[in-house]
C-alpha cells in the first residue's frame, strides 16, 4: 500500500534548484524504514487476531477492533498532515511520528486487556497515519525530476515487500514467542529510523519559510467525532443488537448531525481541513467511490482469511501467514507491467481488469470447504495481488489526473481517508455478517437433525457405537450428540465465510461499472499512491 502528498519543484528564491546535503539514496533509506515498519505492522497483526482474542479473553470479532481502531485513527490524522508538517517542519514532524509509533508499539506489547490494546493502537494509528505521505513527499523532493521515477519504483517495491514478509514473520513470532513480539520488534527499528531521519533528512527552504496558517479546528473536531462515533457503532453494534440498544441510536444520531455539520462547515470555510469542492470533478468523485469499496474488499479479505484458516482449518499463525504472502508476490511481478501499460493502455481498461481479477479471486475463496489444500488459498491470493496492482496506481492517476496541482495534496488526503474508512467499515461489516449468517445457517442445518432423518440417525448410531468402547452408554450418546453439534457449527460457520466472500466478489464486480464512468485522462506527473 502506498500513500502520499504532492511534491512540486523545490527551489531557492534565486531559482537554483534545492538539493539535500547528503546522497538522496540515504534520504530514501531513511524514509523507507518507518514506512516499511508501519505497513509491516498492519499485516503482522492480521494473522495474530485469534491469539490476541484468546490471550485477552475476547471474541475474535472483538479482536478485530485492534485493526479498525488503528485505521480510524490513521484516517483522522491524514487530512491534518500537511498543516502539521508546516507547523513543526517536515523532518521534525516525521521524527515525532516515528517516536509516537515506536512508543505506542511498546504499549501494545505490554497491554493486559483489550481496552488497553485498542487505546495503544489508536495512538499508534495517529503516529503511523502521517508516516507514508510525509515519507513520499520527502523522497520526491530529494531527487531531481529525471530520477523521481526510479525513486518511486524503489519506494513502491519496499511498500509491496512489507505485506509479503508481514504475515509470515507475524505468524512465526506468534507461534514461537507471542503475538506481543509483533509489536516489540518495532522498537529497535523505530530507534534506527529516528537516528537516520535526524542524520539525513532536512527540510527544503520552502518548508522552513512556510507559514502554517490557521488549522481548521472546528472541521477537524467534527470529522473526528463523526468517524469515532461511526466506528464505535460498527464495532459494538452487533454485540448489543444494533438499534435495540439506546446508546446505538444516540451515537448514530450524533454521527449524522456531526457529519452534516462537517460537510456544511467545510463547504463554507476559507481554509477547510478537507476541501470537499474537489468532489465536483467527476473522475475524483467516482475514484473516491471506487477506492472506498476497494478498501472494503481488501481489508475484509485480509481479516477473514486468517480467521478461517486458524479457526476452521487448524492452521498455525505462521502457516496462515505463508498462505497470505503470495498476494504480495503477485503484486511485485505485475507492478512493472502496470507501469509499462500506463503509458500505452487506457487507464479505465487496466482498472476494470484489476477489479475483475479481484472479483474472481474472492469468488474462488467463496468455493472453500473443510477439505481444501493450501494451494486453494495460495493461487487466489496471487490473483488478488495481480488485481490490486492493476487498480491502486492507475486509479490514483485517473482520479486526480484532472485536478489542479495545488489541489493534489488535499485530494490525496481525501482519497486515503476514504480508503481507510472503507476498510474499517468493511472489517466491522464482515465480522458482524459472519456471526449473523452463521446463526442463520445453523438454524437451517439443525432443521435436518430430526428423528425422521435416516442419514442423521445412522451417523448418530455409528458415533455412539464407537464411543461405547470408552464411555458408558449415556455418556457415549452425549459424546455422539456433541460431535455432531460441533460439526454442524463448523459447517454453519463455513457457509457464513462463503457468504461473505461471495458478497465481496459481487461488490468488486459492481466496481467495474464504476470504472467505465471515469473519463480518459493523461497523467500530469508524480501521483500520490497508497
Amino acid at each position: 500500500m502506498m500513500s502520499g502528498g504532492n511534491a512540486t519543484a523545490v527551489t531557492h528564491d534565486e531559482g537554483v534548484e534545492w538539493r539535500p546535503a547528503v546522497n538522496p539514496w540515504l534520504v530514501a533509506a531513511a524514509v523507507m524504514i518507518p514506512t516499511f515498519m508501519e505497513i509491516l505492522d498492519t499485516t503482522i497483526v492480521s494473522v495474530a487476531l485469534p491469539h490476541i482474542a484468546g490471550n485477552l479473553s475476547a471474541t475474535t470479532d472483538e479482536a478485530t477492533w485492534t485493526l479498525t481502531s488503528y485505521l480510524v485513527a490513521n484516517a483522522i490524522i491524514l487530512p491534518a498532515t500537511g498543516w502539521l508538517a508546516r507547523y513543526f517542519g517536515r523532518s521534525r514532524f516525521l521524527t515525532y511520528c516515528i517516536v509516537i509509533f515506536t512508543v505506542s508499539s511498546f504499549m501494545c506489547g505490554m497491554a493486559e486487556s483489550l481496552g488497553m490494546l485498542i487505546l495503544a493502537r489508536v495512538i499508534q494509528g495517529a503516529g503511523g497515519g502521517a508516516l507514508q505521505p510525509i515519507s513520499q513527499a520527502i523522497l520526491l523532493e530529494s531527487f531531481p525530476q529525471e530520477k523521481r521515477g526510479m525513486a518511486m519504483a524503489a519506494f513502491g517495491i519496499g511498500v509491496v515487500v512489507a505485506p509479503i514478509i508481514g504475515p509470515t514473520l507475524g505468524g512465526w513470532l506468534t507461534d514461537q514467542y507471542s503475538w506481543r513480539w509483533a509489536f516489540y520488534m518495532n522498537i529497535p527499528v523505530g530507534i534506527l529510523a529516528v537516528f537516520m531521519t535526524r542524520a539525513f533528512v532536512e527540510d527544503p527552504p520552502y518548508i522552513k519559510n512556510a507559514k502554517p496558517g490557521q488549522i481548521d479546528t472546528i472541521g477537524f473536531g467534527l470529522m473526528a467525532v463523526t468517524l469515532a462515533t461511526l466506528q464505535i457503532v460498527l464495532d459494538k453494534g452487533q454485540q448489543d443488537d444494533w438499534f435495540s440498544a439506546t446508546w446505538v441510536c444516540w451515537f448514530v444520531a450524533i454521527c449524522i448531525v456531526t457529519m452534516i455539520s462537517f460537510i456544511t462547515w467545510e463547504l463554507r470555510a476559507k481554509e477547510p481541513i478537507v476541501n470537499l469542492r474537489v468532489l465536483k470533478d467527476r473522475n475524483f468523485a467516482v475514484g473516491i467511490v471506487l477506492i472506498t469499496f476497494l478498501g472494503v474488499c481488501l481489508y475484509s479479505a485480509i481479516t477473514l482469511i486468517p480467521i478461517y484458516l486458524q479457526t476452521l482449518m487448524g492452521y498455525t499463525a505462521m502457516l496462515s501467514g505463508l498462505t497470505l504472502s503470495p498476494r504480495g508476490i503477485g503484486a511485485i511481478v505485475t507492478m512493472p507491467v502496470v507501469g509499462y501499460l500506463m503509458g500505452k493502455v487506457d487507464f479505465r481498461k487496466v482498472i476494470g481488469t484489476g477489479f475483475l481479477l479481484v472479483a474472481i479471486s474472492l469468488w474462488e475463496f467463496g468455493g472453500i470447504n473443510l477439505q481444501i489444500s493450501m494451494w486453494n488459498i495460495i493461487w487466489p491470493n496471487v490473483l488478488m495481488g495481480v488485481g490490486l496492482s492493476m487498480i491502486f496506481v492507475p486509479l490514483s492517476a485517473v482520479a486526480m489526473g484532472m485536478l489542479p496541482r495545488e489541489e493534489m495534496g488535499n485530494a490525496s488526503g481525501i482519497f486515503n481517508l476514504m480508503r481507510n474508512i472503507g476498510g474499517s467499515a468493511g472489517i466491522s461489516a464482515v465480522t458482524t455478517l459472519l456471526d449473523r449468517r452463521a446463526q442463520v445457517h445453523q438454524s437451517d442445518l439443525v432443521s435436518h437433525l430430526t428423528p425422521g432423518n435416516l442419514s442423521f440417525q445412522m451417523r448418530l448410531h455409528e458415533l455412539q457405537q464407537g464411543f461405547r468402547h470408552y464411555f458408558s452408554p449415556a455418556d457415549a450418546l452425549q459424546k455422539a450428540d456433541g460431535t455432531i453439534y460441533n460439526e454442524l457449527m463448523r459447517q454453519a460457520t463455513l457457509w457464513a465465510f462463503i457468504d461473505n466472500f461471495r458478497l465481496l466478489a459481487a461488490i468488486s464486480l459492481l466496481c467495474i461499472a464504476g470504472a467505465v464512468l471515469l473519463k480518459k485522462v493523461r497523467s500530469k506527473g508524480p501521483v500520490s499512491l497508497h
